[in-house]
C-alpha cells in the first residue's frame, strides 16, 4: 500500500521550510483575492477555519466551496467575503436559503480546461497526503477539479492528512508545485446522512434490483450518478459478469465488485480493466479506501475529463443511471432544485445523459415514486415542474424512468405515450389526478 509512506520525521523533512502553521500560510491571503477549496471530504478544515479567523483582516474575497463540510456561517458573511457554491450540502443549504451563498451553475466539461465560472480563481486551497520519497503527494479519494485549479492557481496551500489513501491515475502533484503546507489538526466530523424510513429502503432496493436484473446486461458499462437511489445499486450487480464502470462519482460498494470479480473493465472501450471516477462517494467506508488504497484498478482524475461528453460518447452502449427529484409527464427532469431553491447541483448528470445517447446507450433516471414532506405524501412523478424547478437532463436525454413500480419507456415516445408511461410507474394514490391533468394539458 502506499499510503503514509515514509516516517512522520521524514516526509516533514521533505517539506522544509514549505511547512508552516495554518495562519502563516492563509497570511497570504489578500484583499481582493479569488479562492477556491477542495471539495467534500477532501475539504481542508484546518485551513478554511484559520482563513474565516482572517474575515475581519481582508475584504473583497471570493470564497468558493462546492460540496461543503465546512460552515460559513460567519458574521458578516456577503459584506466582507462572499461565498459561491456550484453544488450545496446539508451544511450550506441554510445559507443559501436566506441569501447568504451565491449559487453558481458549472454545467458542461471539457478535458484540461476548467469550466466558466471556476476558470479565474488565484489561491487554491487543497488536501493531500504526505510527499512520498519522490516528492509526489495525492489527492486521495477526491479528485474533482484540484489538480487542474491548483495549476491554474497563483497561491496553492495544501493541508496534509496522513491517512490520506493513495489512488492512481492523474492524482497527484510535486510539492513544487505547491507553495505552503500546513499539518492537519482538524479532521472531518461525522455528517448528519438521513436516515430513510423502512419503506424508502424498499422502494429504493426495489429500484436497484429492477435496473440490474432488467437493464444492465452482462459485459456493460456504466456510470452510476450520486443519490439515495442510484448509490444503493452496487450490491444488487452481484451475480453480473465483466461490468465496467466508467463515471465521475465511484458509489458506495464498488470494490467489493472488483474484489468479487464483477467489476473486470474487461470490455471497456475506455480505459479498460480500469475502474475510473474523480472521486469517491462521501461517507465511503474506511475498508473500501483503503482496498483501493495503491490498487491499480482504481484511478481517479479530473472531474473536465471525465465528465467530457467528447469522450463518454466513445464508450460505445454505455448505461448512464442517474437520481431525480421529480420529474414531469414529459421526461423533463429536476435533480438538483425544489421549485426555486438549490438543493444540490447539476454535477454531470447532463454529460452522461447526452453521452450515453451519442454512445448508442441508456440514459436511466430513478427515483422514488413519492416523497414525504412535512408529514405529507407527495408524487415525485408530476404534471408539470414546479415554477422556476430547474431542468437538469431535457425529456430528449432521458431514455428511461424507473421507479419501485416498474419500467417508463420514453426512447422514441410522443409526448402523450410518455405520460401513460410515467403514469403508470407512479404510485397508484396520484394516478387519477396525472391522468386528468395529462388529459388537460395534451389532450
Amino acid at each position: 500500500m502506499l499510503t503514509n509512506e515514509g516516517s512522520p520525521s521524514g516526509w516533514r523533512s521533505r517539506l522544509g521550510s514549505k511547512l508552516v502553521s495554518a495562519e502563516e500560510a492563509v497570511g497570504h491571503v489578500n484583499s481582493g483575492d479569488r479562492v477556491v477549496i477542495s471539495i467534500a471530504q477532501s475539504s481542508p478544515l484546518t485551513l478554511c477555519t484559520a482563513l474565516a479567523a482572517r474575515l475581519m483582516e481582508i475584504e473583497n474575497v471570493v470564497v468558493n466551496h462546492g460540496a461543503a463540510i465546512f460552515s460559513w456561517d460567519l458574521p458578516g458573511l456577503g459584506e466582507r467575503f462572499r461565498l459561491e457554491s456550484f453544488y450545496l450540502t446539508l451544511v450550506d443549504r441554510p445559507l443559501y436559503a436566506r441569501g447568504a451563498v451565491e449559487y453558481t451553475p458549472v454545467s458542461y466539461y471539457r478535458a484540461n480546461v476548467l469550466p466558466p465560472s471556476l476558470d479565474n480563481f488565484n489561491v487554491s486551497l487543497i488536501m493531500v497526503s504526505p510527499p512520498d520519497a519522490h516528492g509526489y503527494v495525492n489527492l486521495g479519494d477526491v479528485q474533482i477539479m484540484s489538480k487542474l485549479l491548483s495549476r491554474n492557481a497563483k497561491l496553492v496551500i495544501a493541508e496534509v492528512n496522513p491517512q490520506m489513501v493513495r489512488i492512481g491515475g492523474d492524482n497527484s502533484l510535486h510539492v513544487s508545485e505547491i507553495d505552503y503546507f500546513v499539518e492537519q489538526e482538524l479532521a472531518m466530523p461525522v455528517l448528519p446522512i438521513p436516515i430513510p424510513s423502512e419503506e424508502e429502503k424498499r422502494a429504493v432496493s426495489t429500484i436497484c434490483e429492477t435496473v440490474a436484473r432488467e437493464m444492465v446486461p452482462d459485459r456493460a458499462t456504466i456510470q452510476v450518478g450520486v443519490g439515495s437511489t442510484s448509490g444503493m445499486l452496487m450490491p444488487h450487480l452481484r451475480g453480473h459478469h465483466d461490468l465496467g464502470l466508467q463515471t465521475e462519482i465511484i458509489p458506495w460498494g464498488t470494490t467489493h465488485l472488483v474484489r468479487e470479480g464483477v467489476l473486470t473493465g474487461k470490455y471497456k472501450k475506455l480505459f479498460p480493466e480500469l475502474v475510473v471516477g474523480s472521486a469517491f462517494a462521501l461517507a465511503t467506508p474506511r475498508e473500501e479506501l483503503e482496498y483501493a488504497d495503491g490498487h491499480p484498478a482504481f484511478h481517479l482524475y479530473d472531474f473536465n475529463l471525465t465528465d467530457d461528453i467528447r469522450l463518454i460518447a466513445r464508450e460505445a452502449g454505455i448505461i448512464a443511471i442517474n437520481n431525480a427529484l421529480s420529474i414531469d409527464l414529459t421526461g423533463q427532469a429536476d435533480s438538483e432544485s425544489i421549485a426555486h431553491q438549490m438543493y444540490t447541483g447539476s454535477g454531470g448528470q447532463l454529460a452522461f445523459g447526452m453521452g450515453a445517447s451519442l454512445a448508442g446507450g441508456k440514459s436511466i433516471v430513478v427515483l422514488p415514486s413519492t416523497a414525504t414532506v412535512s408529514g405529507a405524501r407527495l408524487s415525485r412523478i408530476v404534471a408539470a415542474l414546479a415554477p422556476a424547478s430547474i431542468v437538469t437532463m431535457p425529456r430528449t436525454c432521458v431514455h428511461y424512468v424507473v421507479t419501485e413500480y416498474g419500467i417508463a419507456t420514453l426512447l422514441g415516445k410522443s409526448i402523450k405515450d410518455r405520460a401513460r408511461e410515467l403514469i403508470a410507474v407512479a404510485h397508484p394514490d396520484f394516478r387519477a389526478e396525472l391522468t386528468a391533468e395529462a388529459k388537460r394539458l395534451y389532450g
